[in-house]
């Protein structure tokens, strides 16, 4: 079974975000960078597909030279080979553009199944699976938390988060599901697979080797662009009632319905 993961390199979860003085972005220069933590659950669930059936795991993402790090992280982890989708051209890409750059890189590579992230922990669309089923007119099965593949690896039942239930949906490959926390526990690259990560096969591929127009991506291409980023307002501080037990009860509610307006 050939599968393809898509990921994407994040600023990790703990790195204090700071934004640039014009608020027209984000102050990344000292951010540490993590492999998509939603990534993570479709690359361990690439890894047991590919123990059980045999093939081979692609990583795929997009993004500049830093992204290589990730990459080999991957490749640490298990994948077999990386695909770094390195061009100027592709720098502020929005949702759909970032899909369309990873669908060309698709089509050049053979696969049974697209496994991604439900969404990236930076930006939080859950935008680029979807779009890339479409433009690759495949089926598709989101925020999927068990994945049942038959025994001849051509179909599966997937388990899907819904509100207030589970969602059942068989699919035929090839497909795309984007994968939810739940569907596993990532593993942890081993010292020999951080060291024969380092022979692996990473590919770069740049806009022209994909017949992409450097034009039709980007940031000048978007149809969505971030105006501006602004910091949340500072909480105000909290209030203490005073008085016995009693009268503080009353006066909580009161404060509450009168107020808060929130009973």
């Amino acid at each position: 079974m050939k599968i393809v993961v898509c990921m994407k390199q994040v600023p990790d979860s703990e790195t204090q975000i700071k934004l640039a003085p014009d608020g027209g972005g984000v102050d990344l220069h000292d951010a540490q960078f993590v492999v998509n933590p939603y990534d993570e659950f479709a690359l361990e669930e690439a890894l047991r597909l590919k123990e059980r059936f045999g093939g081979e795991v692609t990583v795929v993402t997009m993004g500049g030279d830093k992204a290589k790090e990730a990459l080999r992280t991957c490749l640490a982890m298990g994948a077999d080979r990386g695909v770094h989708l390195n061009d100027p051209a592709f720098a502020g890409c929005d949702s759909l553009g970032t899909a369309g750059v990873l669908a060309a890189a698709l089509r050049k590579l053979e696969y049974d199944l697209i496994l991604c992230g439900k969404q990236a922990i930076d930006d939080d669309c859950m935008h680029v699976g979807p779009q890339l089923a479409e433009l690759l007119d495949l089926p598709q099965v989101c925020v999927v938390n068990k994945l049942s593949v038959a025994e001849d690896g051509t179909s599966a039942v997937a388990h899907r988060q819904i509100e207030g239930g589970s969602e059942v949906v068989s699919v035929t490959f090839p497909a795309v599901i984007t994968c939810q926390k739940g569907l596993n526990e990532p593993r942890y690259p081993s010292l020999k697979g951080i060291m024969g990560a380092k022979k692996k096969p990473l590919d770069e591929w740049r806009a022209g080797e994909l017949g992409i127009d450097p034009a039709s991506v980007g940031a000048g291409a978007a149809a969505v662009q971030i105006r501006q980023f602004f910091p949340p307002p500072p909480r105000s501080a909290g209030r203490k009632i005073e008085g016995d037990p009693a009268h503080a009860a009353k006066e909580l509610v009161r404060l509450l319905r009168e107020e808060a307006k929130v009973v």
